[in-house]
């Protein structure tokens, strides 16, 4: 019998420790089937199963304290005596057979707190300490025996131990061994010295010793937990289930009593500012779609993801491309370009022969690159006096001409023809800038010709031969150009028409070696122009 119960005790031991009693279920009660023991002066019968059983019944109630301790209250009424087992002696003596009713409160000291054994585990070990009362009946009946039973109940102190294993939350098993000290020797119904036992008609023991008897008691339970769940965040799930004991009051909370995250994203709805994130995207610390570049279009709706700092996007998170030319806003120079057109990397619209009208406006589009800035709206170039020679190839653009003198008008045959005579026809003094008088008619003429022909620009150009130093020459040939300037312009010459300059022998046209040569250097030439 003692192997199977250290069997038994090995089973519990070995159990796994899992969800164990807690605070949430702080009341319990107890169905109590129990076996009483004697032990006083008939003699000893604590764990000696040879003995018939004396067999009581009772009720317990328990209240959860704290992880350490539980308070209770018992009470059990049944069987309790004792017959002596001596193989030698007839078993009608040292014995006696009557009633017993006892309740005590009591505390449990359990093991399983955390510091034994792990908190809340599926069995519990405990200790108990009680106080209480016990009273005895003869006979089974509630009439004490008249001579030695008196009334009153005795104190009683219970002390044990015992194992507490959970099948569910609610439902547990209980064994539990009591050792009740008494303080009364008057419950089995003797006394010292020996006393007729009536209840059998047999006399009592007659070494039979003075003092206070003993009882034991094998308590098997079955208890049931009851009482409302810890809730600690009042969100209606109890903490022994809530995934999350800490949420805030009045807090939303899904079956987990975790806080309600309707997205999914990762972040409450009570913190979530943007509670519709669809599925899978990445959200930042207030529930709201992660936005990179900070343009206001979420990353995962953002097409153009990397977009400068403070730049206009559209609706799919791409830089504003107003005239829709492929160039956004920001970096296009021209953000107006009419739709269809051609761009260049700045957004303007392709100039092919850079003149500076665009191709999709230029209807001259080959226009040679001398041509910039003189051309029309149209990209074609400009033809300002309408000669037929436009003006980038015309040197006298403000002066019809003709084509085969660059745009410019001929000089007239009879000016040619004077101008050819002044060549030699006009005289200084040798070494001087001073006209010889003999020269006044040809310049006479000449002065008539230029107020006729007011379009011509004149530079009387003055030249030397290499007669004497470089210096000298290019003086000389300046004074006397100037001289010939002069006179003109007394003659009723515009002064700005005609200016002067002094080559000296830098242009020679015939050899400096001859005397021939030195006189056709030394000469005064009229170079015409129709435009400063």
């Amino acid at each position: 019998m003692k192997t199977r119960n250290l069997l038994l005790m090995a089973f519990f031991v070995a159990s796994q420790f899992m969800n164990a009693q807690t605070a949430d279920y702080k009341f319990a009660i107890g169905l109590n089937v129990i076996r009483n023991e004697y032990n006083g002066d008939y003699g000893n019968g604590i764990f000696d199963f040879k003995q018939i059983l004396y067999p009581s019944t009772g009720l317990s109630l328990s209240y959860f304290l704290s992880p350490s301790f539980d308070l209770g209250l018992q009470g059990n009424y049944g069987a309790y005596g004792y017959i002596e087992n001596t193989k030698n002696l007839v078993k009608t003596v040292n014995q006696f057979q009557g009633a017993k009713l006892d309740a005590s409160l009591y505390i449990h000291y359990k093991f399983d707190n955390g510091y034994f054994l792990k908190k809340n585990s599926r069995l519990s070990p405990f200790l108990s300490l009680g106080i209480g009362g016990a009273k005895y009946f003869t006979n089974n009946s509630a009439t004490p025996y008249p001579t030695i039973i008196t009334d009153g109940v005795d104190l009683i102190v219970p002390v044990g131990a015992g194992l507490k294993y959970y099948i569910t939350n609610r439902f547990a098993i209980q064994y539990q061994y009591l050792y009740n000290f008494t303080n009364s020797d008057v419950h089995d119904q003797n006394i010292s010295g020996g006393v007729k036992n009536t209840y059998f008609g047999t006399p009592a023991h007659p070494t039979s010793k003075p003092g206070p008897d003993q009882f034991g008691q094998h308590v098997v339970s079955i208890i049931f937990n009851f009482g409302k769940l810890r809730d600690s965040d009042n969100d209606g799930i109890a903490d022994k289930y809530d995934k999350c004991p800490d949420t805030p009051i009045d807090v939303k909370v899904d079956a987990n009593g975790c806080p309600v995250d309707t997205d999914g994203d990762g972040v409450a709805d009570y913190l979530d500012k943007c509670p519709n994130t669809p599925t899978g995207v990445t959200v930042d610390a207030v529930g709201c779609p992660v936005d990179s570049d900070g343009d206001g279009v979420p990353d995962y709706l953002d097409k153009c993801p990397n977009t400068p700092t403070s730049v206009k996007v559209d609706a799919a998170g791409c830089a504003i491309d107003s005239d829709g030319d492929g160039i956004a806003d920001y970096l296009d120079k021209c953000p107006n370009t009419p739709t269809g057109v051609n761009v260049d990397a700045s957004g303007c619209a392709i100039d092919t022969d850079g003149d500076g009208v665009a191709d999709y406006l230029d209807k001259c589009p080959g226009t040679p690159a001398a041509a910039y800035g003189k051309v029309d709206m149209n990209g074609c170039p400009l033809d300002t006096d309408g000669d037929g020679v436009p003006d980038y190839l015309d040197k006298c653009p403000k002066t019809a001409g003709e084509a085969s003198n660059n745009g410019c008008p001929e000089v007239k045959k009879e000016v040619k023809t004077l101008f050819q005579k002044a060549l030699q026809g006009i005289q200084f003094e040798t070494g001087k800038a001073d006209i010889k008088p003999f020269s006044f008619p040809l310049l006479n003429q000449i002065a008539n010709i230029l107020i006729l022909n007011p379009t011509y620009l004149i530079e009387v150009q003055g030249h030397t031969d290499t007669v004497g130093g470089y210096d000298y020459n290019i003086n000389l040939s300046n004074n006397r150009a100037a001289s010939v300037r002069l006179y003109l312009v007394d003659k009723g010459v515009t002064q700005d028409r005609i200016t002067s300059q002094g080559y000296g022998y830098n242009k020679p046209v015939a050899s400096n070696n001859t005397k021939a040569g030195k006189a056709m250097n030394r000469r005064v030439e009229f170079v015409v122009t129709f435009e400063k």
